[in-house]
């Protein structure tokens, strides 16, 4: 199947919009996550995993801004040809701007499994050696119960998982070993 998208120019809008080199490493755990998770279910891996990549292409150009977020990169996307589902999901990994609501398996996957991500790297710099290989699953939800910790992550968008549905000690451990894989492009 075709996404309208190489991976190559996907990277390459990635590089040309988003200069933080830890967001583009949050794309890149995301774009991991995405493609696990859609191989767990049986899903198109190559779908999911450009829905990851791709996901916060106008996050700098918006300031972060969460009334806006998501729509530069929708209108961006269609221009480009990108398949209508991975533009619909990323649309609405944040609802706040989307105007609708995340209804299907990818929506739900996208907005839980870009989420975790910053859970579980910040699960990996509280340990001394600050490795992906020194997380476990059992600390990611303990760290999911600590509200202070890593405030700024959504648990309740990390629990949508269970409409994929995938029970969250299960999405924990499927979204740690996609992030584990490529722990040396990550830096972690």
């Amino acid at each position: 199947m075709t996404l309208g998208i190489s991976r190559e120019r996907a990277l390459s809008l990635l590089e040309e919009h988003i200069k933080n080199p830890n967001m583009i490493k949050h794309c890149l755990a995301s774009e991991a996550v995405l493609g696990d998770l859609a191989e767990h279910l049986g899903e198109d891996r190559q779908k999911w995993a450009m829905a990851g990549l791709l996901h916060d292409l106008d996050i700098e150009l918006t300031n972060a801004d969460l009334s806006v977020h998501g729509r530069e990169t929708v209108r961006m996307l269609k221009e480009e040809g990108v398949d209508p589902e991975v533009v619909e999901a990323i649309g609405l990994h944040n609802e706040k701007s989307a105007g609708g609501k995340r209804s299907t398996p990818f929506h739900h996957a996208l907005a839980a499994g870009e989420t975790i991500t910053g859970l579980i790297i910040a699960t990996a710099l509280v340990y001394p050696d600050k490795k992906l290989a020194s997380v476990k699953p059992k600390s990611i939800l303990k760290r999911m119960k600590e509200k202070a910790f890593a405030a700024s992550v959504d648990r309740d968008i990390i629990r949508e998982c269970e409409a994929i549905p995938i029970p969250l000690n299960e999405f924990a451990l499927i979204c740690l070993q996609a992030m584990q894989s490529i722990h040396a492009e990550l830096g972690l």
